[in-house]
């Protein structure tokens, strides 16, 4: 992998995100890949996905262990499932490791693959590079984007879901594993769009709401010519700044789209707001990239 340039920064600046392909070897890559089977082959379908529907009482309780169990997974590892997937017992209707959507959102901290990756040399010196003092991981996730049923992500800004004050210092990386292309739901950017702030958040909602988030604010209507497709080889690198608007689409394909992505707040001088879904627990305080 080539060093970064000063050149690629300043584009990155420029435009809000970053293709740096062959960023990461195909054993890097594969090594991933083979660890996620075995995490999804060990893995049990959560209780509150087996609960028959019946009435409505139980489909709140339903939706209350949905919720505890979104909350809660920032310091854990954690299976969030494609819908249509499961019958009204939580039994698979399709292969289990065809089933998942993603795995979140503690894997940077608690699977030795993914954690070696996360602070592997290049990406501290790519934070270096970047001038971030005092970078901590917030949250990661193994994306599957299944073949035919990878759901489509609409248009957002990450600082929507992580909000710092000031705006500004989240940061993605977003490895591809498999080759993203626009048959199977690779990114789109609106190249420019992460100088205007954040017009929607997503906040915790207060004790005993029906639900566990609300949005606050709404997201624009986004032109869709706007937006510019980032098909991307395996082992590329996509650089997101926090506020830059970008989307996927559906995938239709035969072709699965997998990915692993973290998330690095620059600490220095940043308050995390008490508000986010997301927050640090005693068992898992933010860790530094730099080890």
């Amino acid at each position: 992998m080539a060093s970064v340039t000063q050149q690629q920064i300043q584009k990155f600046h420029k435009d809000g995100f970053l293709v740096l392909e062959q960023f990461f070897s195909a054993e890097e890559c594969d090594s991933m890949r083979s660890q996620i089977q075995r995490i999804v082959a060990e893995m049990e379908v959560p209780p509150h996905c087996r609960t028959a529907f019946s009435t409505r009482q139980e489909e709140q309780l339903q939706e209350q262990g949905s919720s505890d169990y979104f909350l809660t997974s920032g310091d854990k590892i954690r299976f969030f499932f494609e819908k249509g997937v499961l019958d009204e017992k939580g039994n698979f209707l399709v292969p289990k490791e065809k089933s998942v959507s993603k795995i979140g959102h503690a894997l940077h901290a608690y699977d030795p693959v993914f954690k070696q990756i996360t602070h592997s040399p290049k990406v501290q010196e790519l934070g270096r590079k970047l001038g971030l003092e005092r970078p901590v991981v917030v949250q990661s996730m193994y994306i599957f984007k299944q073949p035919g049923i990878g759901g489509e992500v609409t248009p957002h800004q990450d600082a929507s879901f992580l909000h710092t004050e000031p705006l500004g210092r989240i940061l993605g990386f977003w490895i591809a594993l498999e080759d993203a292309t626009q048959e199977n739901g690779c990114l789109w950017f609106i190249p420019g769009s992460h100088t205007n702030g954040i017009t929607r958040r997503m906040v915790r909602a207060a004790s005993g709401a029906s639900t566990c988030v609300e949005f606050v604010g709404s997201e624009p209507a986004y032109d869709d010519k706007q937006f510019i497709p980032l098909p991307i080889s395996k082992g590329g690198l996509i650089l997101i700044h926090g506020e830059v608007v970008h989307k996927s689409e559906l995938n239709s394909s035969e072709s699965s789209r997998h990915a692993f992505t973290f998330h690095v707040m620059e600490a220095k001088g940043t308050t995390w707001s008490k508000e986010n879904w997301l927050q640090p627990t005693p068992e898992l305080p933010f860790p530094s990239l730099y080890t």
